[in-house]
């Protein structure tokens, strides 16, 4: 259910989008970059990939242990129930937020959200291919509270939904609004990698959390976005194993084993004993240098019409779960391979032509298949 949620909300995600453009045009503003958003849209859909594949199986387990193990059930049909599921969903959110900034393994699949070194609505979509399964134990104790798991579904769906319009330069301050709910002011700093915002600011949808926990701080300084250790890198494929690649090697030279497990679990500023101890950098917006790599206007309006073309892709998968699951596997995996195809004209690597006709002809391929099938099949 609640992927029917995210599937209807995809246009309205790219009608907003093109509204921030518009508006940010109209100000003088430039908060967006082509090849930025295209890796940011292209995690995104990386991510929804992975929901295709893997969500039915955790919602599965949500389902086993809520038929099996919760003392008791509490009704769909009940105000309290969604009261107590938005309420849960959102203390745990929190939890799982603050912990992905706050321990290795679970920061390496959440580093993708903040990657980008723009701040805009397109950011909101860069979610990471592994954080279906790193939230999923965070969201597990309320279906032991009897929390129905189509409510929670729906729930984990909307507080998703809710923090789409947050990633956004273009709105100010709402000062009796932002005093109990999560606005873009408060994300903005959560976003930004000057050293007195860093792990602030973990709210969903209430910011009370924060200020109940002591994690709260107000916006008082311009904003630097990113990373502390940046990626330097458009592929979308690359965003999601770095922070993994860069973890097992550091384990791997670590002086002894206990060290290289204690890595894991501790947080990502911590060094090994054979490391040199480091500090986030004082940084500025006028000495921040992005990382850029422009491409001309016929490779963006083509990757920009592949992307069109996944994005409606995406919403059939999303739509119909009930579609066999060799056709979801298949579709996936030409996503998969589409976005590749993007880094790859991005980051101007010589494999690409070659890689894009035969991505091309392996669809031409498997529709002919298809359709030959199908027609002997009627």
């Amino acid at each position: 259910m609640g992927s029917l949620f995210i599937a209807a909300a995809i246009p309205v995600f790219f009608a907003l989008i093109g509204i921030e453009l518009f508006v940010a045009h109209r100000r003088g503003q430039k908060v967006y970059r082509f090849e930025d958003t295209v890796t940011d849209l292209a995690c995104g859909v990386s991510s929804q990939i992975s929901a295709v594949l893997f969500k039915p199986l955790l919602a599965a387990g949500f389902s086993s242990v809520f038929a099996s193990y919760a003392p008791w059930q509490l009704s769909p049909s009940s105000a309290w129930t969604w009261a107590i599921a938005f309420l849960g969903v959102d203390f745990c959110y929190y939890w799982w937020h603050r912990l992905s900034h706050e321990v290795n393994f679970l920061w390496a699949a959440h580093v993708v959200h903040h990657q980008s070194e723009d701040y805009n609505l397109s950011v909101a979509l860069r979610q990471a291919f592994f954080t279906q399964f790193t939230s999923f134990p965070f969201y597990l104790p309320l279906v032991f509270l009897g929390i129905p798991p189509t409510v929670l579904g729906i729930t984990i769906a909307l507080s998703t939904l809710y923090q789409f319009w947050i990633h956004t330069e273009l709105v100010d301050r709402l000062p009796r609004f932002e005093k109990l709910f999560n606005a873009p002011m408060h994300h903005r700093v959560h976003h930004a990698i000057n050293p007195k915002y860093l792990d602030k600011n973990y709210a969903a949808t209430l910011i009370l959390w924060d200020k109940l926990f002591g994690t709260y701080i107000e916006e008082t300084e311009p904003c630097v976005y990113g990373t502390v250790k940046p990626l330097r890198s458009f592929d979308s494929h690359w965003a999601n194993l770095e922070g993994w690649v860069s973890l097992f090697k550091r384990a791997r030279a670590a002086p002894t084993l206990r060290e290289a497990i204690q890595l894991f679990w501790m947080r990502p500023e911590w060094t090994l004993s054979n490391e040199p101890k480091h500090s986030a950098p004082e940084v500025s917006r006028d000495s921040f240098e992005k990382y850029n790599k422009p491409v001309s206007r016929n490779v963006a309006l083509w990757i920009a019409a592949q992307h069109l073309f996944l994005s409606v892709g995406l919403v059939v998968l999303l739509a119909k779960p009930e579609l066999p699951f060799l056709i979801q596997g298949v579709a996936s995996l030409f996503t998969l391979w589409t976005l590749l195809d993007f880094a790859g004209r991005i980051e101007k690597r010589r494999w690409v032509l070659g890689s894009e006709i035969a991505r091309l002809v392996a669809l031409a391929a498997w529709v002919v298949t298809t359709f030959i099938s199908t027609g002997s099949v009627g």
